[in-house]
């Protein structure tokens, strides 16, 4: 199962990618909006970790868009 973490607190979203790894997942971490927004549309994700509070986007618009 691939997972999306999109945190921009980088302490935070390097806790979460680890815990999820240690549970077997596969992990990609974005820390902005837009990249978040690329990797949810260009990669297939099983389910994604969005901040909605974000540098260049939010994640409502990411999740509107996947």
């Amino acid at each position: 199962m691939r997972i999306l973490v999109v945190e921009d607190n980088l302490e935070l979203a390097e806790v979460l990618r680890g815990l999820l790894v240690e549970e077997g997942f596969a992990v990609d971490v974005s820390v902005d909006g837009e990249d978040g927004l690329w990797r949810a549309t260009t990669v297939d994700y099983d389910a994604a970790v969005l901040d909605i509070l974000l540098p260049k986007g939010d994640g409502l618009e990411i999740l509107r868009r996947m």
